[in-house]
């Protein structure tokens, strides 16, 4: 009995395995697709078999109904003649309102052991507009140098794209990308690459690009963006306080002397206060002894 349950054990694990590995994969790297009228729309479909090398591709477009689009190898219905297949990828050319929708791509790998497998795309046309605009080249302000340790905001704008353009940020020529482990976050629609604290290793030369549904991405020219590390040595530090110190003696020297050689000694008599004046002399008496009459009134 023993035995017998660890023979089964192995052919279990064989038989999962083999479940697992012998199935069909299919997904769309664009599931959603913007486009405008009379463009053409791309519907990306990749698929994965593991031993069927020629399966079964369906297209079907869901409403009210379920539409065929391509099935048994041709197309259905207003399709026919303006669309075409490359592997599972559908290309319908000239599209218009009208082919708005949900689509869903189907593969049957009869060989495998799980033999269906599907991935919808979204398809949504945008009517013409009265003006509509290619994006221009935007213009982007990225400093020359910054100290390390600070915050930083580069910025990147084009104001005459309709509808409005989005950004993507380069360093180097690399896309930048944000996640939750980079030091920066990236607002593809205000066009802000932000920095929390930068460092040596975010120098280097940074450019923005703006795109939108009209025409041809545009890219500003790159600028260079140089991290300034400054260090405080202990030499540094010393050699500071050493400086001060020689400063303060120097001032308290001179005090010194000037005060030694009377330089700062206060002259008492030019600010001593002048004596008070002498009192006024009394008014003179007069002497009736001597007075003598001079003038006679006559009344």
């Amino acid at each position: 009995m023993k035995t017998m349950k660890i023979v089964a054990l192995p052919l279990l694990i064989t038989l999962l395995q083999s479940s697992i590995c012998l199935s069909v994969t299919v997904s769309s790297s664009k599931p959603k697709v913007e486009v405008h009228e009379h463009t053409d729309a791309v519907l990306a479909c990749e698929f994965k078999t593991e031993k069927d090398q020629n399966p079964r591709i369906e297209w079907k477009k869901k409403g009210k109904g379920v539409t065929f689009v391509y099935f048994d190898r041709k197309f259905s219905g207003s399709y026919a003649g303006r669309a075409k297949i490359d592997g599972a990828t559908l290309t319908i050319h000239s599209v218009t309102q009208k082919d708005s929708g949900d689509y869903r791509c189907e593969v049957t790998a009869s060989e495998d052991h799980v033999n269906l497998g599907e991935t919808s795309v979204s398809l949504n046309v945008l009517g013409k507009t009265e003006k509509m605009f290619p994006p221009h080249v935007p213009s982007c302000e990225v400093p020359s140098s910054v100290f390390a340790g600070l915050g930083l905001e580069l910025l990147c704008k084009d104001k005459l794209s309709v509808p409005p353009a989005t950004y993507r940020w380069y360093k180097d020529n690399k896309a930048l990308t944000a996640s939750a482990d980079t030091p920066y976050s990236i607002d593809t629609h205000k066009g802000t690459l932000k920095f929390k604290s930068v460092s040596k290793a975010d120098s280097g030369m940074y450019r923005c690009e703006s795109s939108n549904s009209v025409g041809a991405p545009k890219s500003c020219v790159a600028q260079h963006l140089k991290v300034i590390e400054y260090q405080l040595s202990l030499t540094t530090l010393i050699a500071g306080a050493v400086g001060l110190f020689l400063l303060i003696f120097m001032c308290c020297l001179g005090v010194c002397l000037s005060r030694h050689r009377g330089c700062c000694k206060s002259d008492t008599k030019a600010y001593s206060h002048p004596p008070p004046p002498p009192p006024p002399p009394p008014p003179p008496t007069r002497n009736l002894k001597n007075y003598k009459h001079t003038q006679s009134f006559m009344i």
